[in-house]
Order: C-alpha cells, then sequence, then structure tokens
C-alpha cells in the first residue's frame, strides 16, 4: 500500500476530525508498554478542547479503568476512568446478562477478577458456571490442568478477547487467545470471545458514547480486531502504523480500513 498524497491524507485527516465521538484502542495507538507514542498528548487535548466523545477501549483485561487512568497519569495524560471501557467490563456485562450470580475460575489480573466481583460472581475452582481466560501474569500449567478438567466437567469456556499477541515495549507478549489454546485444544471445546471484533462490545461502546454509528470512528492498530471490529459494526475505521500492523500486513487480509494513519500524530501535526 502506498502512502497518500499530501493533499489526499489531509482530506482524510479533515474527515477524521469532523467525528463526533472516538473510540481509541490503547496499545500501539496510545502507548506501547510504558512508553507514550508521539502526539498523544496533543491528541488528547485536542479531543478535550474540541468536546469530542472519547473512549479508550482496550481488548486487555488486565486492569480496571481506574488503573488505566492512573497509568496515562504517570506518563503524563490527564482524563477521567469514565473514558476508559475494557473486555473484561464487557465479559461481565455478558455474564451478568446470561446468567446473573453465577461462579467462575479464572485466568486473569484484578481487572478481570474486580469485575466479576462487581456483578456478584463468586470464584469458583471446584464446580465452576464458568472458566474465563484473560491476560495473566500468573499464567501456569497447574492453572491450564485445572480448567481443562473443569471444562470436561461441563463449565462454559469464556475469553475476554481473541488476541492472539499485543505490543510491548520491546517486541509483543502472547495474549488471551494464545494463553487459552491449550484449554481449547485440551477439551475439544471453543471458547466463547467478548472482545473486540465482538460487536457487543462495540454496541456497549457506542451506548456508553451516546453516539450513533455515523457520528463515530474508531482508531486502531490492528486488523484482526479494531479494523474488522468497525467494519462488522459498521463503524468507520482509522488504522494507525504505530502498533502492530503495517502497510504491508494490510494487504493480507480481504477488508481494508477506511483511513491508514502513521499514528496519531498525524491528526495533530
Amino acid at each position: 500500500m502506498k502512502d497518500l498524497h499530501p493533499t489526499k491524507l489531509k482530506n482524510h485527516i479533515e474527515h477524521i476530525k469532523s467525528k463526533k465521538a472516538f473510540i481509541i484502542d490503547m496499545d500501539g495507538v496510545i502507548y506501547h508498554g510504558n512508553k507514550l507514542l508521539p502526539g498523544v498528548i496533543d491528541f488528547i487535548n485536542w479531543l478535550k478542547e474540541s468536546k469530542k466523545n472519547f473512549l479508550f477501549l482496550t481488548n486487555s483485561s488486565e486492569r480496571a479503568p481506574r488503573e488505566l487512568q492512573e497509568k496515562l497519569s504517570r506518563l503524563g495524560v490527564k482524563v477521567e476512568k469514565e473514558n476508559f471501557y475494557t473486555s473484561a467490563l464487557a465479559t461481565a456485562m455478558f455474564l451478568d446478562n446470561q446468567y446473573p450470580g453465577g461462579s467462575a475460575f479464572v485466568i486473569g489480573e484484578a481487572g478481570l477478577l474486580n469485575a466479576l466481583y462487581n456483578i456478584g460472581y463468586t470464584m469458583n475452582n471446584i464446580d465452576p458456571d464458568y472458566v474465563i481466560v484473560g491476560e495473566s501474569r500468573s499464567y501456569s500449567y497447574e492453572k491450564i490442568e485445572q480448567a481443562v478438567n473443569l471444562v470436561l466437567k461441563g463449565a462454559r469456556l469464556i475469553g475476554t478477547n481473541p488476541d492472539l499477541t499485543g505490543p510491548i515495549e520491546n517486541g509483543i507478549a502472547p495474549a488471551c487467545k494464545a494463553l487459552i489454546a491449550p484449554i481449547e485444544m485440551a477439551t475439544g471445546k471453543k471458547a466463547y470471545f467478548i472482545g473486540k471484533p465482538n460487536p457487543l462490545m462495540m454496541r456497549n461502546a457506542l451506548r456508553k458514547l451516546k453516539s450513533s454509528r455515523e457520528d463515530t470512528i474508531i482508531i486502531g492498530d490492528r486488523m484482526d480486531t479494531d479494523i474488522i471490529a468497525g467494519i462488522e459494526s459498521d463503524i468507520e475505521t482509522a488504522l494507525v502504523l504505530s502498533g502492530i500492523s503495517s502497510r504491508e500486513t494490510i494487504l493480507q487480509f480481504p477488508y481494508q480500513p477506511h483511513h491508514v494513519l502513521n499514528g496519531v500524530i498525524d491528526l495533530v501535526s
């Protein structure tokens, strides 16, 4: 994919900036690990000054909105915790609608555990209703073994998101779909994934923004989650090349983003 002519790029940028609401991925768009990406502070200041509605939508289930707010604050970005929506919160909402007051065996971190506790779920390693897997630093063979046997006994298998990898400061790290794969293979059961590109999460985001599809744009770095999420939810998309995707990898997909930017810095430079 060739770079756009400067005039065409300017037209794309003006169109993006005309939107009333922004759904913005975090890893690869706002930061890599603990490194803020170029142009982010100016971009967020522009969102505020222009009175745009915006929501940071992340497939990562590790952190609660308060933790994400504090992380951005440490990096020099001030936003409210209401500006965050995670796959952990979307998973909790799904479970609360499907099976209120249930129990779960969880492989995941505080963001996922807190979201489940907040809907009245209990943790159960004997006969849970669900086995739920998110990103986890405490992933172990023992937990995989427990999860496999609980699923074989009838627990339903849920993944917080279908990401295979996520960007970190020095490369990539395995994400939820990679972590849940051994459980699927050992049990013969397929997980149901809640996060992007599941339209459930996108509809929840639009409700939180109080915005229509037509007035909203998704900014993300992944063709296989962010961009397909927009296409399947009929929301316009802008792919940034500051994370997972490159101009070469875009061509490997049978669908394309509406806009391609080097990063959010293009919107404010």
